[in-house]
């Protein structure tokens, strides 16, 4: 017990509860190129809805990426997703004569764009919708005035309750947001946002406390701008102010808006957002509609990094669309240039799908959906069963494969380690492999085993910390396989593994060990295999033959 100074009862708690906890394998991370939203750094994603409202609708440049999101999208509900734009990327601004920048994302704003300058506002995000966007703008001298869109507020603009306390006055704004072109909303002249009796007063609250200043709210609440410049020198002042007054409502439609397509340099530095494993917790990274082995190549080495995801891959789209009798040897001679690692997967090609937001249908690379296979498979089973097959292997949304393999096909696919997708009459289209793209033998060398040691090397790493600081004695020994064990128990009970050994005691835990200040625990896993081939053995027999007879002999 601890030494006590004087006499007195000293209670103290030793916490043995400690258990393995569960951890996430259905989370997502994608990087690439979208028309809208924040750039170079993780926004999560729940739905399809959800994509559209952050990174707005697929567009003939970046509508693999948004589908490859949508298709895991359509399986799971927890994605990561870094949007990736090009150098001469811009954000559209409200004055014609201001120097166009790029604001890749909240931060960005704060660090570099935040104060005054040319312009009274910026569009939120890069590209060439924020060109759509018009922002118009009353307070009380100029309200009376403003045909357009006064309806659209019950009363004019005045001094606000909190500025009148204060002495000040002519402090109130109306504020609207219209998307001229219907490139956000779909239909022109959409009024998108709008922002009531908000103030010129830098330390303008509501009556619930939260800020009111129209800066802070429009940064805070907008979907569509940054504020970015006061139309007069005393907005933004705090005190006993008599606000300047504009005698015309303040109205521009922004210009300066520019599309860039990422290169592959580009989208590596978002998928970098990824890297570091204590920050971000992701399982399934996909790689989208890749040129090239720059970024497959990246993101595996990634993976190999940080041990706890997979990566998954698709052909280049050449090596499948138009490329009739051709197919399987390009595909063959792609999966050869890709790193070979037990934490990566590739497919076999591309799908036909529909897109409705622009009434055309697109090829779109494979690799979503087979991450979102995964999903599938961990909320119907658990992460150590295949994804592949007819229970779990289904693949959504395919009008047609670009190329359905045959059975040669796919065996010389299935010995390069890529998983063939196939279409089935009356069965549907299926994912028919369940290989990583590790080139040689090797439990790891199916997709199943490579999950089930990221559960298990995730899981028990997380209860191993609990040991960290201890002494390196029988007592803590003890402790860490009675944790283990009891997982593995489960894990077992589950059909992951057929058998399992933990050892932490002086066999592995020697003096020199100790001395070292380390801590060893072994453990030995035999992992549950897959069935990749099926043998069926069909024998006719004569009428007077007994079955006791002869199945012996079979």
């Amino acid at each position: 017990m601890a030494f006590q100074l004087s006499p007195g009862v000293n209670i103290s708690e030793v916490d043995l509860t400690t258990v393995v906890p569960s951890v996430a394998t259905t989370i997502g991370g994608l990087a690439g190129a979208f028309t809208w939203g924040p750039a170079n750094e993780i926004t999560i994603i729940s739905n399809e809805t959800q994509l559209v409202d952050r990174f707005g609708k697929p567009d003939a440049n970046t509508f693999q990426t948004f589908f490859t999101a949508a298709n895991f999208l359509s399986y799971g509900s927890d994605l990561r997703i870094v949007r990736s734009v090009g150098a001469t990327a811009k954000n559209a601004t409200a004055n014609s004569s201001a120097t166009t920048v790029l604001i890749e994302n909240e931060t960005d704003y704060e660090q570099n764009h935040s104060s005054n300058g040319t312009s009274a506002f910026h569009a939120k995000w890069a590209g060439a919708v924020g060109n759509s966007i018009r922002v118009e703008m009353a307070d009380s001298s100029s309200y009376s005035g403003w045909t357009s869109y006064k309806a659209e507020f019950d009363s004019a603009p005045a001094t606000s309750t909190y500025a009148s306390q204060r002495g000040a006055s002519n402090d109130e704004l109306h504020i609207i947001v219209i998307d001229v072109t219907g490139a956000i909303s779909g239909t022109a002249n959409t009024v998108i946002e709008k922002f009531g009796y908000v103030s010129k007063a830098s330390d303008a609250k509501n009556s619930d406390g939260t800020s009111n200043y129209y800066k802070d709210v429009l940064n805070s609440r907008s979907k569509y701008i940054w504020w970015a410049g006061h139309l007069a020198a005393n907005w933004g002042t705090a005190g006993a102010v008599s606000y300047t007054t504009v005698a015309t409502a303040y109205a521009s439609t922004f210009t300066g808006g520019i599309d860039a397509t990422p290169v592959a340099a580009n989208t590596t530095t978002a998928y970098g957002k990824f890297a570091n494993p204590d920050a971000v917790d992701v399982s399934l990274l996909m790689a989208g509609a890749t040129t090239g082995t720059t970024i497959p190549n990246y993101l595996i080495a990634l993976a190999e990094t940080r041990k706890d995801c997979m990566v998954f891959v698709s052909p280049e789209q050449d090596d499948v669309v138009n490329n009739s009798g051709s197919e399987s040897t390009t595909v063959i001679t792609t999966a050869g240039t890709y790193t070979k690692s037990s934490y990566a997967v590739m497919d076999s090609g591309y799908k036909y799908q529909y897109d409705k937001y622009n009434d055309v249908y697109r090829w779109v690379p494979l690799n979503g959906d087979i991450a979102g296979l995964c999903v599938r498979t961990d909320n119907e089973r658990d992460p150590w069963f295949s994804p592949a097959g007819l229970n779990r292997g289904v693949i959504k949304n395919v009008v047609r494969l670009a190329w359905n393999p045959t059975k040669a096909e796919r065996d010389e696919l299935y010995k390069a380690g890529v998983n063939p997708v196939v279409t089935f009459p009356g069965e549907g289209t299926i994912l028919y492999g369940d290989k990583t793209l590790l080139n040689r033998p090797s439990a790891f060398d199916r997709i199943n085993v490579r999950r089930l040691f990221i559960v298990l090397e995730k899981s028990i790493t997380k209860a191993a910390r609990s040991s960290l600081f201890e002494f390196n004695d029988e007592f803590t020994r003890a402790a860490f396989v009675n944790i283990v064990e009891p997982f593995l128990r489960d894990v077992q009970g589950r059909r992951g593994i057929y058998d399992y050994r933990v050892v932490a005691d002086t066999t592995n835990n020697t003096a020199e060990v100790i001395d070292q200040n380390q801590f060893v625990g072994d453990i030995y896993i035999k992992p549950a295999r897959s069935i990749n081939f099926i043998q069926l053995n069909f024998t006719a027999v004569r009428t007077g033959v007994a079955f006791e007879e002869i199945v012996g002999r079979v």
